[in-house]
């Protein structure tokens, strides 16, 4: 049985596109004790459940496309320990440009204000950097606002006729008020207003996978609590740089930003905690 184990290990390839979460499944082998894959310089494990072991990794949206091979690393319940190669083919993707109109300030901005979100943005990728090995979600992944739809993820964005960054995460129409809830059960690793993207939650849902809910009027909920899917996290606004009032809901999976439907239109029902 082992052997054909790691013959599957040898054959895996598992394709997705630039921005996508992508889950991964082995079939469950005698013998096998831990499984963990080496991606993009981070190490994500692999978690047992019924009868596979199962994961969810990032492919950026600036990923280059082709072929990826990973090292799948294998322990024993003997102590032997095995290194696969897992090929994860990445297909590229082409997104459009938007051009938008803010503030000046949020373009041009003064030393202060560059000091300040630099100082944001270190904490940002330093909370992103950190994969917690187990899974804290128990039900497939939802929109924040039931039947909310967001096409903008990715999108090349000029603010006022200067080109910016990708847009990270995608926008969904709300009016100030409007409760936003969590897409699935997490700890709270931030709630403050930052300066670009105004009162802003950050939620860790294990295995590197994080949910971010920005620009909004209200934050609800407290730095480390455990709050569950569907909770409400805050109100809906027009926070930090924005054109007017809506949701931007982020999600990070290993620090690769990555299309949040992509998240919910996985079959993570299968990786539900109980």
């Amino acid at each position: 049985m082992m052997n054909l184990f790691l013959a599957v290990f040898l054959a895996a390839t598992f394709t997705t596109n630039q921005g996508k979460a992508l889950q991964l499944t082995f079939p469950l082998e005698d013998g096998v004790k831990s499984i963990e894959l080496k991606w993009q310089d981070k190490t994500v494990p692999f978690v047992l459940l019924k009868d596979k072991w199962v994961t969810v990794v990032g492919v950026d949206l600036d990923m280059k496309a082709g072929d990826h091979p990973s090292d799948v690393l294998v322990t024993m319940t003997d102590g032997r320990k095995e290194t696969r190669t897992a090929n994860i083919k990445v297909e590229s993707t082409r997104f459009p440009t938007t051009e938008l109109k803010v503030e000046e300030r949020f373009v041009q901005l003064s030393k202060a204000d560059q000091a300040r979100s630099g100082r944001e943005a270190q904490e940002i990728s330093k909370i992103f950097g950190v994969v917690t090995p187990e899974i804290l979600w128990d039900k497939p992944f939802s929109t924040p606002i039931p039947d909310g739809k967001g096409a903008n993820f990715g999108h090349r964005r000029v603010f006022n006729g200067e080109p910016r960054a990708p847009h990270n995460g995608a926008d969904l129409r709300a009016q100030t008020g409007t409760p936003i809830r969590s897409t699935n059960r997490g700890r709270v690793v931030m709630a403050r207003n930052l300066f670009f993207t105004g009162n802003t939650v950050i939620v860790d849902h294990g295995l590197g996978i994080y949910s971010l809910y920005a620009h909004l009027s209200r934050i609800d909920v407290k730095l480390a609590a455990i709050i569950e899917n569907g909770q409400q996290v805050g109100l809906a606004g027009a926070t930090g740089r924005v054109t007017g009032p809506h949701l931007h809901w982020g999600v990070r999976v290993q620090g690769a930003r990555v299309d949040p439907f992509s998240l919910v239109n996985m079959a993570t029902s299968s990786l539900a905690a109980n």
